[in-house]
């Protein structure tokens, strides 16, 4: 069964709009993970404009699932996940004023920087993943950078999915072989949602984790959050 990692930035950007603890982010977290989700994913960015990096700290004595947390890995990023010490560390490319994240590694010319960092993280027993788009080479490189896992980034899945292109998947599921075969583990996530999962899924093999965050809990607004998040897990079933 491929896990749900719900990523809750929309709750902290939610909470953040009033300045206030409305909603309560650690009990968010708590509860999603009450409903039946085996992971709570977080990106906290530098201006802090949703997960803030106390967030981080707070989440650690909540999250009894998996724990991952993305971002790039600038020095004061580096810094907050080798103190946490969450399971997984996503490394993504944003850079510091990105709405959302729109691009993966280019594996190839970021090569030796990505093998320092994962290093590091590693020794600190934390696994690593990177964000990655499906070209073949640059998974292929991905591999020799020491790195546990990659995350497929599906957002041109997802825009061709719903214009009714399912052959949009087959990049996906070629990259996804390909990263087995080199022993790498297989994650996705950007714009899937409980329109396009169940398909993502069935064509993804070796597919470990997905983690959804926009959809869920946009998703959620009108179905309801415990609800939603069993629909999810229903689909990857």
């Amino acid at each position: 069964m491929t896990k749900l990692s719900v990523n809750i930035n929309k709750i902290a950007t939610l909470r953040n709009s009033r300045g206030g603890n409305v909603p309560n982010l650690l009990k968010v977290a708590s509860d999603i993970q009450e409903f039946g989700a085996e992971g709570i994913t977080i990106h906290p960015r530098p201006d802090e404009r949703h997960i803030r990096y106390q967030d981080a700290y707070d989440l650690k004595s909540i999250v009894l699932t998996e724990y991952n947390i993305e971002g790039n890995p600038i020095p004061k990023f580096k810094d907050l996940v080798l103190s946490v010490k969450p399971t997984q560390v996503t490394l993504v490319p944003d850079s510091v004023d990105q709405i959302t994240s729109n691009a993966g590694w280019d594996t190839i010319t970021h090569q030796e920087y990505l093998k320092e960092v994962i290093a590091e993280f590693k020794d600190a027993g934390i696994r690593t993943s990177i964000f990655i788009d499906t070209d073949l080479k640059l998974i292929e490189a991905a591999a020799t950078t020491g790195t546990d896992r990659i995350e497929l980034y599906t957002e041109h899945f997802a825009t061709e999915y719903e214009k009714g292109n399912k052959e949009a998947v087959k990049p996906y599921t070629e990259a996804a072989i390909l990263a087995h075969e080199l022993g790498l583990g297989i994650n996705a996530g950007h714009d899937l949602s409980l329109d396009n999962i169940q398909f993502f899924k069935e064509n993804i093999p070796h597919l470990a984790e997905v983690s959804i965050g926009h959809a869920l809990i946009s998703e959620s607004l009108y179905l309801g959050l415990q609800n939603v998040v069993n629909m999810y897990l229903h689909r990857l079933g």
